[in-house]
């Protein structure tokens, strides 16, 4: 592990922009306004924007790295690694990977389900972004529930999700275009997939309970609730009621607004703020935003819209920069209990961004330092010389 040491930049300490510069020792931020000392190794980011890594606790664009065409398979440890890569170079140093477990065969089936928590498992070490496993289970995916009860009381599972598309699905089984998508996701020929659907729909009245249950097993194992499309704000109650306190996307401004008003993390996808809109047409990211009924920013299924939609909202006015990268990075950080990240400040986890802003809306990253590593650099002459190390004294025999 190489100390490092950052010179210069705007540095967002706290709610502020200050020109200082930083000490990086092992993993950890050493010190605030420091000297070079005796680190090894020195980038220069005078002119340049110091920021906290990103934190994207919903993520799930390694899919298209998994099978980039419908029925065009890659090995998973390949679509990991690429997609270390790809969330690595957009600033995203903590990445909650958004699994689907649902009760259709294929992408998002139990067995490929199995094989990603695996994957990252095994991999881990070699990330260069913090990568964790963020399961979304679909509420009539019943037969799952005894192995996923199992995966919480193991620490498997790092962030849970309830998601139900089961009215999505059958309202698209009569448009032509999304029917197709489905049936060739699942593998199955079109009449198997009506009948598939028929029989996971027979068993609607068993869903309810099944919710009560996970929940009570997630909160058994402590790990953070998101419900995902809440429709009504009794919904989010009865949500919030069994320790779901994280609204994921819900899709209309009452029902944000009960959550924003008992407390609860709301989150909404970066690519809505950075494309203007929703692609489903539903809730518009930036009014909520205006409006404090948006807490949280993920990417949801594109790597770089988290750093696209800070400056994106500096640029149209709805925030100042300190206060649209918090809900990149301090306030994830917060929602899902990782208290050691998302700020500058000495002791914290050395997740560290070095942007060139000079362009409107196209920021650039230029350095990306995670856990006290630096991982990504596309600005070599922002290297500082090496510092001289003491020669070890040689005493002859």
């Amino acid at each position: 592990m190489t100390d490092i040491f950052i010179e210069g930049g705007r540095t967002l300490i706290g709610s502020e922009l200050t020109e200082t510069s930083l000490a990086v020792s092992g993993t950890d931020i050493a010190q605030i306004d420091a000297s070079r000392g005796r680190a090894r190794l020195a980038i220069d980011a005078r002119n340049l924007l110091v920021l906290p890594g990103i934190v994207d606790l919903h993520g799930d664009a390694f899919e298209r790295q998994m099978m980039p065409r419908a029925g065009v398979d890659f090995p998973i440890d390949v679509a990991l690694a690429d997609t270390d890569r790809q969330v690595i170079s957009n600033g995203i140093t903590t990445v909650f990977h958004a699994t689907t477990w649902s009760w259709e065969p294929g992408l998002r089936s139990g067995d490929n389900a199995r094989r990603l928590l695996e994957a990252i498992e095994r991999q881990r070490p070699h990330f260069a972004a913090d990568t964790r496993f963020h399961l979304r289970h679909e509420t009539y995916n019943l037969d799952a529930e005894t192995e996923i009860v199992q995966w919480l009381a193991e620490g498997r599972v790092d962030l849970f999700a309830f998601n139900d598309h089961m009215d999505g699905v059958v309202a698209d089984i009569s448009n032509p275009r999304k029917r197709n998508r489905m049936v060739e996701r699942t593998g199955l020929s079109s009449e198997e997939f009506d009948k598939f659907v028929a029989r996971i729909v027979s068993r609607a009245a068993d869903v309810p309970a099944s919710i009560t249950r996970l929940a009570a097993a997630a909160r058994s194992a402590e790990v953070r609730m998101l419900s995902h499309d809440d429709a009504t704000p009794a919904m989010r109650r009865d949500f919030r009621a069994m320790g779901v306190t994280l609204a994921e996307f819900p899709v209309n401004e009452e029902t944000a607004r009960e959550a924003a008003d008992h407390g609860d993390a709301i989150v909404y996808g970066a690519p809505n703020v950075v494309r203007g809109g929703s692609h489903t047409g539903w809730t518009k990211a930036s009014d909520m935003i205006a409006k404090g009924l948006c807490s949280v920013l993920a990417s949801d299924y594109y790597y770089p819209a988290p750093l696209l939609a800070a400056f994106r909202l500096v640029a149209d006015g709805v925030l100042p920069l300190n206060e649209a990268w918090k809900l990149i990075s301090s306030a994830p950080a917060q929602a899902t209990g990782l208290t050691d990240r998302g700020t500058l400040a000495a002791g914290r986890r050395a997740d560290i961004l070095l942007v060139d802003d000079s362009v409107t809306l196209r920021p650039r990253l230029i350095a990306v330092i995670a856990a006290g590593k630096l991982v990504h650099l596309t600005d070599a002459s922002r290297l500082l010389g090496t510092a001289a190390t003491p020669r070890e004294t040689v005493v002859a025999a």
